[in-house]
C-alpha cells in the first residue's frame, strides 16, 4: 500500500487526510473512496481541469502526463510544474503528498 496525504482544503478536507491506496488507483479514485469531494466535472474523462491537483511529494513516481492531459492541464487554474489531473495520476508505490488547489474551473458546476 501507498500512503497519500491529502493536504488541508478549507472545503473538502479541512483537516487534510493520510489515506493508504493500492498502486494502480488514480489520485481522484483515492479521494472519492475516502469522502474527499474532489470535483471530477468530465466524470474522469480527461476532459475538463476540476480535478487539477498539484503533487508536492512523490511526483517524479507518477508515469509522465500524456499529451492530452497536457493539453487539459495548460487550462488548470494555479497551474505549477508539478500539477496533475487527479483522474490520470495514478499511484505507483511512492508515498504521495497531494495539494487540492483552492479554485478550479468549472463553468458548469452543479454545487455552487
Amino acid at each position: 500500500m501507498t500512503q497519500v496525504i491529502f493536504l488541508p482544503h478549507d472545503e473538502l478536507c479541512p483537516d487534510g487526510m493520510v489515506v493508504e491506496v493500492e498502486p494502480g488507483v488514480t489520485l481522484c479514485d483515492a479521494a472519492l473512496a475516502q469522502g474527499v469531494e474532489i470535483e471530477h466535472a468530465c466524470e474522469k474523462s480527461c476532459a475538463c481541469t476540476t480535478c487539477h491537483v498539484v503533487v508536492r511529494e512523490g511526483f517524479d513516481s507518477l508515469e509522465e502526463a500524456d499529451e492530452l492531459e497536457e493539453d487539459m492541464l495548460d487550462k488548470a487554474w494555479g497551474l505549477e510544474p508539478e500539477s496533475r489531473l487527479s483522474c490520470q495520476a495514478v499511484v505507483g508505490d511512492q508515498d504521495l503528498v497531494v495539494e487540492i488547489p483552492k479554485y478550479t474551473i468549472n463553468q458548469v458546476s452543479e454545487n455552487h
